[in-house]
């Protein structure tokens, strides 16, 4: 069974330049006013499809608002066969926080 690692938000840059898929599991409202360039809101709606339509050995980034949450649904991506998943440290908080230029307001 894969298993996912707990990522720096300093690490998870150079992912990100190789074009890791971000998905950021926050509410929708939170989503909307704000998330990290290219992120994908998924939630109970559209999991399965991502699950479906995604190509599972790219890298897969899984945000949450502060790192705990994205533990889980990092865990349950990388037991629907990801073969890279990563929890990002810190959440969107921290990555907001670090880096405001790279993310999109609603």
């Amino acid at each position: 069974m894969s298993t996912y690692s707990c990522i720096d938000i300093n690490d998870a840059l150079p992912l990100l330049e190789n074009n890791a898929i971000v998905v950021d599991i926050r509410d929708a409202v939170s989503f909307q006013t704000s998330h990290m360039n290219t992120a994908i809101n998924l939630n109970n709606d559209n999991v399965q499809a991502f699950i479906e339509e995604s190509n599972k050995s790219q890298a897969v980034i899984v945000c949450c608002y502060h790192g705990n949450s994205s533990k889980g649904a990092a865990e349950f991506l990388a037991s629907q066969g990801f073969e890279e998943v990563y929890s990002l440290n810190g959440g969107f908080s921290q990555w907001s926080a670090m880096f405001p230029e790279q993310c999109e307001q609603g």
